[in-house]
């Protein structure tokens, strides 16, 4: 085969990689999601540079409509509000494969960062997530001995909607006695 096919051949390939992935920008470091609740709306900078795989992860859940509909199914004042897998009847949605924790990414669990939730186990987080709302969550970092929790964004603008939703009513199990409706989340364009 002649370097010019060789050439026209990778430039072909480089076209294809082009159009499936769009355009680069600075966005595609920094996506924007909105999170329509029945509470209101959640405006949310997703880290792509520090956190590339929860995002990956995150943004194909979005694309795949997988949070509508679903509910926030955990809500605990002073820490968190945790949502994105439980339908409104408390059955948990069908998910993609675990993810590797990021949680050592130098991202800090502060009041208005979202975070992937997961089980004892590290590598665990799949679709769930939850937005700190306590001052004092620092526990949930990532340390030697704790490999912590895996933050990947900041809510920019509805930390008031974040509080209303703290503030609900709940029951035992910390499950709101009033579903809390994640209508959609969607990439903001």
């Amino acid at each position: 085969m002649s370097v010019m096919k060789i050439l026209a051949c990778a430039a072909a390939m480089f076209a294809v990689l082009a159009s499936v992935a769009g355009p680069v920008s600075a966005q595609s470091k920094s996506p924007i999601v909105v999170i329509s609740t029945s509470l209101g709306d959640i405006t949310v900078e997703l880290d792509a540079a520090k956190a590339p795989l929860s995002v990956e992860n995150f943004l194909a859940y979005v694309k795949a409509n997988h949070y509508d509909g679903t509910i926030f199914h955990r809500v605990i004042k002073g820490f968190m509000i945790q949502g994105g897998g439980m339908t409104p009847d408390m059955r948990e949605k069908p998910t993609r494969p675990p993810i590797k924790n990021e949680a050592a990414n130098g991202l800090k669990n502060e009041r208005g960062t979202i975070t992937m939730a997961r089980t004892n186990q590290v590598d665990s987080a799949t679709s769930q997530f939850f937005i700190n709302t306590g001052t004092n969550n620092g526990f949930l970092d990532h340390k030697v001995r704790d490999y912590g929790y895996a933050v990947f964004g900041k809510v920019t603008s509805g930390m008031n909607v974040v509080d209303k939703i703290e503030g609900v009513k709940t029951q035992p199990g910390d499950v709101p006695a009033e579903p809390v409706i994640i209508k959609s989340i969607r990439v903001k364009s």
